[in-house]
């Protein structure tokens, strides 16, 4: 997690204004958190984790050689593979509610349902 918290205390650091996606904010956000090892590739590590909206997200890591796997380790690249999959989409809401062209009452509109 080391690299996450980095790279948002970097952000937090040159932050002009209240709008800004932290990690504390997407954390709070995960519902549940799920580690997968593939039978065929047991030293691969995917992780699933469900955001309390009920969207998934996947990270994967696996070694270059097989020989370095860390279960420990795999865990933890995996987790941060897939929350840094979160950020964008995170700051894509956040920039759509800046430029009010969200009507959380037309949803309709905006997805053509």
């Amino acid at each position: 997690m080391d690299s996450l918290q980095a790279s948002d205390d970097r952000s937090k650091a040159v932050q002009q204004t209240p709008w800004r996606v932290s990690l504390e904010a997407m954390k709070r956000r995960v519902s549940t958190v799920e580690y997968l090892h593939p039978e065929s590739i047991p030293h691969m590590t995917i992780c699933v984790i469900l955001l309390n909206n009920g969207y998934a997200l996947q990270g994967m890591s696996a070694p270059a050689d097989p020989a370095n796997y860390n279960e420990k380790l795999g865990e933890e690249f995996a987790y941060e593979d897939a929350l840094r999959k979160m950020w964008p989409l995170e700051a894509y809401v956040m920039r759509d509610m800046l430029t009010d062209s969200i009507d959380v009452f037309a949803p309709n509109e905006r997805w053509g349902s």
